[in-house]
C-alpha cells in the first residue's frame, strides 16, 4: 500500500496476530469506510464515518478485553498447576492449636509435606473431630486423625474407619498404648488431676483424692468440665471400670449434692477457680501448666482414685481407612510417633509425659506417679453409658 496506508490497516493486522484469527470480512469493509487511505492535505472524517469507529471499538474492545483476561488467567492457571504438584496431607487435631501448630511446621519443614489442617473447639474437644470422621467415612477427607486422648480413637478403630499402621519405630511399642491390630499408638501422655486455687485453699487442706472430694465442706466451691466432650467423659468412665457402676453413682451423686458446676471444657474450670468463682475443679495438667505459665494461682493433686492410681490419658496417632494420601499420611505417622514430637510436647506448655524411654531422664519431672492400671478398652466400653448417668444425675 505504500507510505500512505492507514493505521487502521496495521492495527487490525496486529489484532488479528494477537487473537490468532482474521478479523471478518464485514468489519474491514466496514474499517475501510472509517479510515480511507490517507491523501494530501489531510481528509476529515464525516459524521457517518464516526459513528462507525465508534461501533467497531465496540464490537471489537470487548474481545480485546477478554483475550487479555485469558492470558492472565492462563498465567495464574500454570502457577496453580504447579502448587497442586505440591505434596500434602490432610490432618484432622483435636490437640490444642497452639501446642500442635510449631510441632505441624517443623513436620512441613522437614519433609516439604504441605499439612491441612482441621482443629476443633474447647467446647466441642475431640468429638466435633470424632462426629466430621464418621460422616465422611464413605469418601473420607481426612488423612491422619491426632488426638488429645484414647477413648474416642479405640471407637473409631471398633467402626472400621482407622487403617492398620505398622513402621520401624512400632515394633517394640508398649502394648498397653497400641491397638492390637496396629491401628492406632498412643503417646505424649496427660494426667487427670484436682487443681485447686492457692489463694484460698491451702496445700494441706487441698483435695487429695476423688473421695475428697464428696466433703461437705466442698459445696458450691467445686466445678468441672462437662462429661460429653474432652476428656471429663473417660474419666467417669473409667470410675466405672475401676469402681463398677454403683460405687461411680454413689461418687456422682455426691458431687450433684455438693453443687458442682459444669463448664464447656477443662480450661473454663481452670479459669473459674483461678477467677475466684469456683476454688477446685477436675481437669487435666496441661490446663494447670497453662494456667501456671500466665501467673495464675492454681496449684494440683494428680487424682487418685480410691489411692489405686492416677488415670493417665495419652494422645493417640491413626490413618483414616480410605485416606486420600496414603503415602503422606505414613510420613506423618511416624513423625508423630517420634521422640523428636514427643520432646517438643513435653517442652511446650502442655509438658506431656514421655513414653520414650530415651526421654525419661531428662523430663522426669513431667512423670505421672503411680498411673492406674487399666485397660483403655474397658474405659472406652463404659463412655456412653458414662456420659449418659452423668448428663441424668448433674445435669
Amino acid at each position: 500500500m505504500g507510505p500512505e496506508k492507514s493505521l487502521n490497516s496495521l492495527w487490525f493486522r496486529e489484532v488479528s496476530r494477537f487473537c490468532d484469527s482474521p478479523i471478518p470480512r464485514t468489519t474491514r469493509k466496514w474499517a475501510r469506510a472509517a479510515y480511507p487511505p490517507a491523501r494530501a492535505g489531510g481528509q476529515k472524517r464525516s459524521r457517518a464515518q464516526k459513528l462507525i469507529v465508534r461501533h467497531i471499538k465496540a464490537c471489537l474492545c470487548p474481545f480485546l478485553y477478554l483475550a487479555m483476561i485469558l492470558f492472565s488467567l492462563g498465567g495464574l492457571s500454570c502457577g496453580r498447576s504447579g502448587d497442586q504438584k505440591q505434596r500434602q496431607v490432610v490432618l484432622y487435631c483435636s490437640v490444642d492449636q497452639t501446642i500442635a501448630e510449631p510441632i505441624i511446621a517443623r513436620f512441613e519443614k522437614q519433609t516439604g509435606i504441605k499439612v491441612l489442617a482441621r482443629f476443633d473447639t474447647e467446647s466441642s474437644k475431640t468429638v466435633g473431630l470424632v462426629q466430621r470422621l464418621r460422616a465422611e467415612a464413605q469418601s473420607p477427607l481426612a488423612d491422619v486423625f491426632w488426638s488429645s486422648e484414647v477413648f474416642y480413637t479405640i471407637r473409631l478403630a471398633r467402626e472400621g474407619l482407622l487403617a492398620r499402621y505398622d513402621g520401624e519405630e512400632t515394633r517394640d511399642w508398649p502394648e498397653q498404648l497400641a491397638d492390637r491390630e496396629g491401628r492406632w499408638y498412643g503417646f505424649a501422655l496427660r494426667a487427670r488431676v484436682i487443681a485447686y486455687s492457692t489463694d484460698r485453699v491451702s496445700s494441706d487442706e487441698a483435695p487429695k483424692c476423688l473421695e475428697d472430694l464428696l466433703d461437705g465442706k466442698w459445696k458450691g466451691r467445686l466445678v468441672m468440665a462437662s462429661p460429653e466432650f474432652g476428656t471429663t467423659g473417660g474419666d467417669i468412665a473409667s470410675w466405672f471400670a475401676h469402681y463398677g457402676e454403683q460405687r461411680t453413682r454413689v461418687i456422682l451423686a455426691g458431687l450433684k449434692t455438693n453443687d458442682i458446676r459444669l463448664v464447656e471444657g477443662n480450661s473454663s474450670a481452670v479459669r473459674w477457680v483461678a477467677t475466684g468463682r469456683a476454688d477446685v475443679c477436675l481437669t487435666d495438667t496441661d490446663d494447670v501448666y497453662a494456667a501456671q505459665r500466665n501467673g495464675w494461682g492454681v496449684a494440683m493433686n494428680y487424682l487418685n482414685q480410691n489411692n489405686k492410681g492416677v488415670l493417665a490419658i495419652p494422645n493417640t496417632a491413626a490413618i483414616i481407612r480410605g485416606a486420600p494420601h496414603v503415602e503422606e499420611a505414613r510420613e506423618l505417622m511416624g513423625f508423630l510417633l517420634s521422640d523428636k514430637v514427643e520432646t517438643m510436647l513435653a517442652e511446650s506448655d502442655s509438658h506431656n509425659t514421655p513414653i520414650h524411654a530415651s526421654l525419661s531422664g531428662r523430663f522426669g519431672k513431667y512423670a505421672i506417679p503411680n498411673p492406674l492400671d487399666i485397660a483403655y478398652e474397658e474405659v472406652a466400653d463404659n463412655l456412653s453409658k458414662a456420659i449418659k448417668l452423668s448428663r441424668e444425675i448433674l445435669r
